[in-house]
């Protein structure tokens, strides 16, 4: 009897080993490497390293239909009730630009919020953080459509709020 459940239980001790190391296969991805999506419209998130940013705490782009690219950053208020306040911009110009020429090519700002598995809402964590399940952008799509961006010379389809964790670059 005892030769059989020893047996028995080689196949199951196994196919936990390949379990796990399955799950390790697929081991957490840090912020700055991880890509999310958003089903209705298909746009994607891409989030790169920000490198030595004194004040920018995160670093991405979204990538929306027609090929449209918004820059993005997230960078954490000061204080007790500090948050990672979130702005994407659409071709803003580069090199010394002043406030009212950034006012006018950022298209969303907000607190960029984040959800786990079981749909705790937290905040967007900084660089060398795991990656989160979902990320939520307040009013996105409101915001969108009322931009320079929106319409016949830029995207036709306007995300919604919430993108999931799609993977993670190399």
């Amino acid at each position: 009897m005892k030769a059989r459940l020893l047996a028995a239980a080689k196949p199951v001790a196994l196919a936990a080993g390949v379990a796990l190391v399955a799950a390790a296969a697929h081991a957490a991805c840090p912020i700055q490497l991880a890509v999310y999506g958003e089903a209705k419209s298909g746009a994607e998130i891409d989030f790169t390293p920000t490198g030595t940013s004194a004040t920018i705490t995160n670093t991405f782009r979204m990538i929306l239909d027609n090929n449209v690219v918004l820059d993005g950053i997230a960078m954490w208020t000061e204080g007790s009730a500090s948050r990672p306040h979130g702005s994407l911009m659409y071709k803003c110009p580069t090199g010394d630009v002043t406030g009212e020429e950034l006012a006018a090519c950022t298209v969303w700002e907000g607190v960029i919020y984040s959800a786990d598995e079981k749909g705790t809402i937290g905040l967007l964590p900084a660089e060398g953080a795991d990656a989160p399940k979902s990320l939520i952008f307040p009013d996105l799509g409101p915001s969108l459509e009322m931009s320079a961006a929106y319409g016949p010379a830029g995207f036709s389809r306007v995300p919604w709020d919430i993108f999931s964790l799609k993977g993670c670059q190399e």
